[in-house]
């Protein structure tokens, strides 16, 4: 496994990893297309923050990004293929070691309600919602996490 900055030609693929990877939850097609901008990975976004893809045989399997004004985990996202094998711990060990990096001692994070449990293993802490940026109506496990 390699993991490498994010390019601003992985934008596309980044986009449709993350969409198929919320759609591993069971969303429906219509939830999922309301998703999807929030889904996109831009040039501009890549650009402008820390962006960390994971390759298996040249094949991007997943990625993460962090806002660093912020102190916040903004996406972590692992293709579904691929959840399970223990990539994510690799993946989040090395969002540690870049944070600790970054001069970061602790960031947040929006979880998706089904990932929270990964979250919790990895030692974050629920510290209360935060609404939806898609679904106002709709609350999202905030999490913080001592690096």
């Amino acid at each position: 496994m390699l993991i490498r900055s994010a390019k601003v030609q992985d934008c596309h693929l980044l986009s449709n990893l993350a969409y198929k990877s919320k759609a591993y939850w069971g969303y429906t097609e219509d939830f999922l297309q309301q998703c999807k901008e929030d889904l996109t990975v831009t040039k501009g976004y890549i650009e402008e923050n820390p962006v960390f893809v994971m390759e298996s045989d040249n094949k991007i399997i997943a990625f993460y990004s962090l806002t660093i004004n912020e102190m916040k985990l903004d996406a972590l996202f692992i293709d579904p293929d691929y959840i399970g094998k223990g990539l994510g711990r690799m993946i989040w060990d090395h969002l540690l070691n870049k944070a600790k990096e970054f001069g970061i001692s602790e960031f947040t994070l929006d979880s998706e309600p089904n990932a929270e449990g990964f979250y919790l293993k990895m030692g974050a802490k629920n510290i209360g919602s935060t609404p939806s940026t898609v679904f106002p109506d709709r609350h999202l496990p905030l999490m913080k996490v001592k690096v």
